[in-house]
């Protein structure tokens, strides 16, 4: 039974999620949907997965039917699964590598591998390099430029993880570390503690009576699958998922020092150290020692590092040598807004589109989370893919939560839409029915190849439709997978302060757009903010926590973020 415990629930929904990219693949309908449901499902779910296959019920994990139920629970106890197996090899070789690159889909993959005898990236590579591909039908000479350009955003990917995927994994680690009776104090660092939207690898510092004994329990801990480097200060450990994780014990009177060295980037650390030299101080790991004295001035708590030196505290997220340390020591640093000040989820969708739980579901998870209200944002009817909604079917929502309100006195559901922006600038949905909804999201969803000219103006248009409140995801990105839409942001924040519409936020993992460095630029010009998780499901709604995270990174305070308002100041925004 010992497998069960060290198969995760990141490898779990990795088989399932690749079991689905190969029936599309296929041709396969409807079923791909369901494997990756399942997926997202076990992804975010709270309970080990190990745990629940060896004494829960599978069932009743949402979107886990029997048949899925039996191969997760093979997962679990082999470590593979034989479905998997069995449709890698009904495929051409390499096919489901190749449609994991922008712009190839199965088509395309099967054409390459076919025609080229094309198996791996480096294949594509070459022969894109050698123009062997623009002469196949259904490709140009454009299309080889492009499959080099996702061959680069597909190599830094395997360098990088999303934040939202890794931090949960780190912490685990951390709280397991801080149970034993030997650690005094235990603390991530490095990017994951800066709260960066990709993580390379995982730092973690802590203080122990016996270093030997916290390095023996890392080293051995679930899902560890081999040991990098091993010693009684740092130890090294690569886990199942590919992540390396690095453990350093520090002495106690070092901890403070070690935080912020481990802590800071290259340059923000930089900066620092300048600021000691022209004191004759020397700031290192072990602490800020007066090189004329040789007393240690500060080291023991990472506060006082930064007081030494004459600068106020300066937070994790804001370590990246971008202005802080100046309005650190003039006393200008912003008052972060902070992970617990959001009062609702402005972008949340429901199975009425292509959600997993229903408005009452997601409604009482937001509850259960503090929050006092949520805006039901489904998708309008031309996004086909995700069963968008009609205008009757949305006037149907609309009553269905009015009913639910209607029978909560402490909670407030908001009607909503994510409507389409068309290549033209118009949103799919009319005036008429946009103008009975509490809030109107307008989100780019195709086109993304359009030039800078053509994707500001979309934007722009949707933006002087009187009735949108927020732009969605602005610059389209998907974080490791697509890059940004070409869009002259500094014209859409311009429009944006004048007309009032927010720029959104979206605190999905493999999203985070804006960015942390386009979110400040906003600020700067006077926009205001939204934040939502973009919550497809119950456990999505966590996700907040990294757009909060990124929203401090982009130096925003509570009052640039329009959901931090209560219930009535919020509408007042939406309405002017």
């Amino acid at each position: 039974m010992e497998t069960l415990l060290r198969v995760t629930n990141i490898e779990v929904a990795a088989v399932l999620y690749e079991v689905a990219d190969l029936l599309e693949i296929k041709g396969v309908r409807f079923k791909p949907q369901a494997y990756r449901r399942a997926a997202q499902a076990i992804e975010t779910l709270p309970e080990d997965i190990a745990d629940v296959a060896r004494e829960g019920d599978l069932n009743a994990i949402p979107g886990v039917g029997k048949s899925i139920a039996k191969k997760i629970r093979e997962i679990v106890e082999t470590g593979n699964l034989r479905y998997l197996t069995s449709l890698r090899e009904e495929l051409p070789e390499g096919v489901q590598y190749l449609t994991r690159l922008e712009g190839i889909g199965p088509k395309k993959a099967i054409a390459l591998s076919r025609d080229l005898g094309i198996r791996t990236v480096d294949d594509l590579e070459a022969a894109a390099k050698a123009g062997r591909i623009r002469d196949l039908p259904g490709f140009a000479e454009k299309t080889e430029a492009n499959i080099l350009a996702s061959i680069q955003v597909s190599r830094t990917a395997k360098e990088r993880r999303l934040l939202g995927y890794i931090l949960p994994v780190a912490r685990d680690i951390e709280r397991r570390l801080a149970a034993l009776p030997t650690v005094g104090q235990v603390s991530l660092a490095g990017s994951i503690r800066r709260r960066k939207e990709t993580i390379g690898d995982v730092d973690i510092l802590a203080t122990s009576s016996h270093p030997e004994e916290v390095m023996e329990v890392f080293a051995t801990l679930p899902g560890v699958e081999r040991v990098l480097v091993r010693g009684t200060t740092k130890t090294s450990v690569v886990l199942s998922t590919g992540i390396q994780v690095d453990l350093r014990v520090v002495e106690d009177e070092h901890f403070g020092a070690a935080l912020q060295y481990f802590t800071g980037s290259k340059e923000h650390n930089i900066a620092l150290r300048k600021l000691a030299i022209a004191r004759n101080w020397r700031l290192s790991e072990y602490g800020l020692v007066d090189l004329a004295t040789g007393r240690t001035v500060a080291g023991k708590d990472e506060a006082g590092i930064y007081r030494a030196l004459g600068l106020a505290w300066t937070e994790p997220e804001l370590r990246e040598d971008r202005g802080e340390l100046e309005a650190a020591r003039t006393g200008t640093l912003p008052d972060l807004v902070g992970y617990d000040a959001i009062r609702g989820d402005l972008h949340v969708h429901t199975r009425w589109s292509e959600g997993a739980h229903s408005i009452e579901e997601m409604a009482e998870a937001a509850r259960a989370l503090g929050y006092e209200y949520i805006a039901i944002c489904d998708h309008a009817e031309t996004l086909h893919i995700a069963h968008g909604l009609s205008p009757g079917r949305l006037a149907d929502q609309v009553r269905e939560i009015e009913r639910i309100n209607r029978q909560s006195d402490d909670f407030i559901i908001l009607s909503g839409t994510e409507c389409n922006i068309g290549m033209d600038g118009r949103v799919d949905l009319p005036d008429s029915v946009l103008a009975d909804l509490d809030v109107v999201v307008a989100s780019v969803h195709s086109g993304f190849k359009q030039s800078e000219e053509e994707m500001t103006g979309r934007v722009l248009t949707a933006m002087h439709n009187d009735h949108v409140d927020i732009i969605g995801h602005p610059t389209g990105r998907v974080l490791l997978s697509r890059e940004p839409y070409r869009i002259d942001l500094a014209a859409v924040f311009d429009a944006a302060a004048a007309l009032g519409v927010m720029m959104e936020i979206n605190a999905f993992p493999g999203r985070l757009d804006l960015s942390d460095v386009n979110a400040r630029w906003a600020r700067e010009v006077g926009v205001r903010f939204s934040l939502g998780s973009d919550a497809h499901r119950r456990e999505n709604l966590r996700y907040m926590e990294f757009g909060i995270a990124t929203a401090r990174r982009g130096w925003l305070s509570a009052d640039d973020i329009v959901n931090t308002r209560p219930l009535s100041e919020l509408k007042k925004l939406l309405r002017s």
